[in-house]
């Protein structure tokens, strides 16, 4: 696919994606999200790719839905179904995702960009981000996941503060709730973004992805499943060659060398 609201980078065993349109502030429509999901599908398929980064040019990680492209009427209901229908599929991609994933938010992100920002593994925010539920201030209710990851990052009391009160979240804040990994000046954000991804594309990927994968799907889970879960994934990391390298290296003198497999 020919990307105009994105960009996709590979180097390093790093696949970024970069919202790019920030003359629109990086408002999100039908055909940006169908690119969000392809660039997700092929990165996910591409066997050289070990970590995920989404990221952004300009001051907007993004505003959410494009909505100079709704009517701010009744006969907006399918186009929200279509929008959101779509970015969905993308949030499924990345949380299934084989590899780890990385947002970075250097500006701010407010409605389904906000449920972007909160999909991935880890989040590095810029010390003068802003992080903002949004949707009530239009009479919307969220979309995006922000309504799944919110409560798993903060807990049902602060996600409903956060989702009802609808104040800005400022990078700080954000840390200490839980939304995000860090906050960095932001003349360090760009080389701190990668130097996180280049830490976990150097790791054993597919064992990283899973154990992610794990963690986020033990809230809906028994004991007893997850710990079935537990044992059929390790079962499966067992037969990589990451796992040989690192068995190796634990009765050796160095580092594994991971590869990724």
């Amino acid at each position: 696919m020919d990307y105009s609201a994105l960009t996709v980078e590979r180097e390093d065993g790093i696949g970024t994606i970069t919202f790019d349109n920030p003359e629109g502030r990086n408002a999100l429509d039908l055909d940006a999200a169908d690119e969000l999901v392809d660039a997700a599908t092929a990165l996910d398929d591409d066997p050289d790719v070990r970590c995920i980064v989404l990221t952004h040019t300009g001051e907007f990680y993004g505003t959410g839905a494009d909505l100079t492209q709704f009517e701010g009427d009744t006969s907006d209901a399918e186009r929200i179904r279509q929008l959101a229908s779509r970015l969905h599929e993308a949030i499924v991609q990345f949380h299934g995702a084989p590899t780890p994933v990385v947002g970075g938010v250097d500006g701010v992100a407010a409605g389904a960009s906000f449920g972007l920002a909160l999909a991935p593994d880890l989040l590095l925010l810029s010390e003068d981000a802003r992080l903002e539920f949004a949707y009530p201030r239009i009479g919307l209710t969220g979309d995006c996941g922000a309504t799944f990851f919110l409560p798993r990052l903060v807990g049902l009391r602060t996600a409903k503060e956060i989702v009802l009160l609808d104040e800005p979240i400022p990078a700080e804040r954000a840390v200490d709730l839980g939304i995000a990994t860090e906050a960095v000046p932001g003349e360090e954000f760009d080389d701190r973004l990668f130097e996180l991804a280049g830490q976990l594309a150097e790791g054993p990927t597919r064992a990283l992805g899973s154990a992610s994968w794990l963690v986020t799907e033990s809230f809906g889970r028994s004991l007893e499943s997850q710990l079935a879960a537990e044992i059929d994934t390790i079962g499966e990391a067992v037969q990589t060659e990451d796992y040989e390298r690192g068995y190796a290296a634990f009765f050796g003198d160095g580092d594994p060398e991971f590869v990724g497999r």
